[in-house]
């Protein structure tokens, strides 16, 4: 598996280019707020998918889930639900 801490400034990955990931910011400097939240899809050792989580404070190394699912098809799906929802809470 590969873990990143935090995503690089400027780096979010077209969706159409690499749909098992996805890095997502939100930063509000009124309200003191720089927040990242990552998603990616990972195989696990078992030939099923992980979904895996992580978010916090950007230069933080914040919190991670990890989700299993039976198929990758499963995993995406929940990756890019996830997505709307973060995007609908103001993260681009």
């Amino acid at each position: 598996m590969r873990w990143t801490h935090a995503p690089l400034p400027g780096n979010r990955p077209d969706m159409a280019i690499n749909p098992h990931q996805c890095s997502l910011r939100r930063v509000d400097p009124a309200r003191n707020m720089a927040r990242y939240y990552t998603l990616s899809v990972e195989p696990t050792l078992f030939g099923d998918a992980a979904l895996v989580r992580q978010w916090g404070r950007i230069g933080t190394r914040g919190q991670f889930k990890i989700n299993l699912f039976d198929n990758t098809r499963s995993a995406e799906a929940a990756l890019l639900r996830l997505r709307k929802i973060k995007e609908r809470r103001g993260y681009r």
